[in-house]
């Protein structure tokens, strides 16, 4: 298993400002940092990719798409959009040297028609991703495309809807995500959520109900484990938690409140905290 941590806790734009914290993560025994990939500069990624790498890190990336590139808009200057920009995310990802590219970047997060997905807007979001994953295997990058809960976006809600997404844009670099914390509010069954995607599951997400240190709120963590467990999972597992380091990021993730001590202690603790989970099943 490798451990890593999602530096959005810190920063939606990570410079060399964060790199005393990236350090501390490698000292505290994380095995890479998932690095949040909104600005598309080539350039910078790439030499930053060199400094972690300097640090004895690996690293995966996170990225959305929004409303002006949604990639399954009925425009289909818009829908191009958003295969370009993930397609540009992707050449930051081989810059950066990250092996997974995660996230909601199948549709726009955040908006809403008022209604499920269409069968046209469903076709449109296979076709957009179809040709990211193209793109992902020229590049080397694995895609895990993430289902969101029902207030966040509307095209996949549970693990059941991304794997069959995956296995419909059926190339051998679109594969899943699982998040607890979406599986929390979505899934009737948590352990049946992680078997229906299991063929397709690349990376796992570990996050509280209330996106602060995992492990102390009321995630069923047992049932989540055993699962990953019982379908011989064995990839990154990356804690997701947000604070109020950021407005922009504590509006999209409707954090108002610090509920951990610091940054770097809500890490220890989680790292402290998947790695006894997973010693109790694995070793």
């Amino acid at each position: 298993m490798k451990f890593g941590m999602n530096l959005l806790l810190w920063s939606g734009d990570p410079d060399e400002s964060l790199l005393p914290v990236i350090e501390n993560l490698k000292e505290m025994g994380f095995d890479g940092v998932e690095i949040p990939l909104f600005n598309l500069d080539v350039d910078k990624w790439g030499k930053y990719g060199e400094k972690i790498k300097d640090l004895g890190l690996a690293c995966t990336a996170v990225t959305v798409r929004n409303e002006e590139d949604n990639p399954i808009s009925a425009d289909a200057k818009v829908r191009a959009e958003g295969v370009r920009l993930n397609k540009q995310t992707l050449d930051c990802c081989q810059a950066l040297g990250a092996e997974t590219l995660v996230g909601p970047y199948h549709s726009a997060i955040g908006l809403f028609s008022g209604n499920g997905p269409t069968a046209d807007e469903w076709s449109w979001g296979v076709d957009s991703m179809r040709q990211v994953a193209e793109h992902a295997g020229q590049v080397n990058v694995m895609l895990g495309v993430e289902a969101l809960n029902r207030f966040e976006c509307y095209l996949l809600n549970t693990h059941a809807d991304s794997a069959r997404f995956a296995r419909e844009v059926n190339h051998p670099n679109c594969q899943v995500m699982y998040d607890t914390f979406h599986s929390n509010i979505e899934e009737k069954c948590i352990a049946q959520a992680i078997r229906d995607c299991s063929d397709v599951l690349t990376h796992v997400h570990i996050s509280e109900n209330d996106r602060s240190t995992p492990g102390t709120g009321h995630i069923h963590w047992d049932t989540n484990f055993d699962a990953l467990k019982e379908v011989g999972y064995d990839g990154w597992m990356v804690v997701e938690a947000f604070g109020l380091a950021l407005p922009e990021i504590a509006a999209a993730t409707k954090i108002w409140r610090k509920m951990y001590s610091t940054e770097l202690d809500l890490a220890r603790d989680s790292l402290a905290f998947m790695k006894s989970e997973v010693a109790k099943r694995w070793n």
